[in-house]
């Protein structure tokens, strides 16, 4: 399974940047992270029998 977090609504072209050979992080043109990419999720954040919650935490604004 294949999680795909995107921060953007519209298409962009990205380049990828590999943080391991099951993680990748998406950017933009003008290096602002557009996404993350997680290869076999299930087994990296939910544990067998584990409650499927994901829980992000001190996200911080970014105003333009």
């Amino acid at each position: 399974m294949l999680y795909n977090i995107r921060f953007v609504d519209e298409p962009i072209q990205v380049t990828n940047q590999r943080l391991s050979e099951d993680v990748a992080i998406n950017y933009a043109p003008d290096g602002r992270i557009v996404g993350i990419e997680v290869l076999d999720a299930s087994q990296h954040v939910f544990g067998v029998g584990a409650e499927r919650k994901v829980e992000i935490q001190n996200l911080i604004p970014v105003t333009t």
